[in-house]
C-alpha cells in the first residue's frame, strides 16, 4: 500500500492518533513492535498557531518512529491551512485531517465529527490544506453523525476528488463514540466502489490477529489502524503480524514478558516527560492490564498509585513474581 510515494507494503498496520497516548514514546514501542506507521496525538491548529508549548511539542518526530503522520484538528479554515503549514516544518511523512474525533468539547465546536454536520466546511478545510503542502493530506473520518446521516459513502469520493492520498474510517457514528460494535459494511462498500482508487484503512474493534485476518479478507481495506486495543498491548501488532505472515497464532504472552514489555513503557514515557508526568501517562495503559489474575487487585492498586519510577518497577517485578509458573 502506498500513501503518495511512501511505500508501507501489503496491508499494514497503523497506529491510530489517540490524544495522551500516542507519544513519541508509545510510537517508538509500538514501532519495535510491528506496526508500521504511526500518528501523533491529536493537534490542535488554533493552539499550533497560537505557539502553545504543550501542543508545539506534540509535533516531536523521532527517526526510529518513523514514518509518521501528523493528525491536525480544527473548525476554522484558515487556521487549519496555517496549521498545516507549520506541521509540514516538522517534517512528517504525512499531515491527517481529524473529522472523526467525537469528544464533546471537540466535536460541538465544529471541529472532529463535528464537521461531519457541515460538509462544506470540511471539504473547504480539505482542500486548503492539500493546496497548502507538499506532503499527502491524509484523512480519518467516521461513518457519519448519526445512523440517519451516513455520509460516508458518497464523502470518501468527494474526499478523494480533492486529493487526499489515503482515507482511513472508523466504523462507528459520532453518536455512538465508542460504544456497540463497529459496522464494517460501509468501509467495505467504500473500499469496493470502483471509483476509489486512493488506500481504504478500516479501524474500529480490531482486537486481535484473528479478527485483523477476517477483516482484511470480507471488507477489502488496504491497510489496519489499531486504536484502543493497543492501550496497555502494544503487542498487539506483533501478533498480527506474525499471524498475518504465517497463519499461526503467537504463543499467548507470559505474565513475565508482558511485565518486561509495560517496564520499557514505563522507562521510555518518563524519560520523555519526566518522572512524575511519565508515571501519569503510563498509568492509562497499566491500568488495561492484568484484570483477570486473581486476588490482584492489592497489587493493581499498588501499581497505579507509585510515584516513582522505582516504585512501579518494582511493583510489575512483584506481580511476575507471584503470577510466573
Amino acid at each position: 500500500m502506498k500513501i503518495g510515494s511512501l511505500d508501507l507494503g501489503e496491508h499494514p498496520l497503523l497506529l491510530a492518533p489517540m490524544e495522551s497516548v500516542t507519544d513519541p514514546s508509545f510510537r517508538s514501542l509500538c514501532k519495535d513492535m510491528g506496526a508500521d506507521m504511526m500518528f501523533t496525538e491529536f493537534v490542535s491548529a488554533r493552539a499550533l498557531v497560537r505557539s502553545v508549548n504543550r501542543t508545539v511539542r506534540k509535533l516531536e518526530i523521532t527517526e526510529n518512529e518513523r514514518p509518521v503522520g501528523i493528525q491536525l484538528y480544527g473548525g476554522d479554515v484558515d487556521l487549519m491551512k496555517e496549521a498545516a503549514i507549520l506541521a509540514e516544518e516538522a517534517n512528517p511523512e504525512v499531515i491527517d485531517l481529524n473529522f472523526g474525533c467525537p469528544v464533546k468539547k471537540i466535536a460541538t465546536k465544529g471541529s472532529g465529527s463535528g464537521l461531519l454536520r457541515d460538509i462544506p466546511t470540511l471539504l473547504e478545510i480539505t482542500k486548503t490544506v492539500v493546496e497548502a503542502v507538499k506532503v499527502p493530506v491524509t484523512v480519518k473520518t467516521r461513518l457519519g453523525w448519526d445512523e440517519n446521516s451516513l455520509v460516508i459513502e458518497t464523502l470518501a469520493e468527494q474526499l478523494q476528488d480533492l486529493g487526499i492520498a489515503a482515507l482511513s474510517i472508523h466504523g462507528r457514528t459520532r453518536e455512538q463514540m465508542y460504544s456497540g460494535k463497529a459496522d464494517w459494511t460501509l468501509i467495505g462498500k467504500v473500499k469496493n466502489n470502483p471509483r476509489m482508487n486512493i488506500p481504504i484503512i478500516g479501524n474500529g474493534d480490531i482486537t486481535g490477529p484473528e479478527k485483523a485476518r477476517m477483516l482484511i479478507d470480507r471488507y477489502g481495506v488496504d491497510a489496519l489502524m489499531v486504536g484502543r486495543p493497543s492501550i496497555g498491548r502494544p503487542w498487539i501488532f506483533k501478533e498480527i503480524k506474525h499471524y498475518m505472515k504465517t497463519g499461526e497464532l503467537l504463543p499467548p504472552m507470559t505474565i513475565r514478558q508482558e511485565v518486561e514489555i509495560l517496564k520499557d513503557l514505563v522507562g521510555r514515557s518518563v524519560n520523555y516527560i519526566d518522572e512524575k508526568a511519565g508515571i501519569l501517562h503510563a498509568r492509562r495503559h497499566l491500568a488495561k492490564v492484568f484484570t483477570e489474575l486473581p486476588d490482584i487487585r492489592e497489587l493493581r492498586i499498588k501499581l497505579l498509585t507509585e510515584k516513582s519510577i522505582q516504585g512501579v518497577l518494582d511493583t510489575l517485578d512483584l506481580i511476575a513474581d507471584r503470577y510466573s509458573s
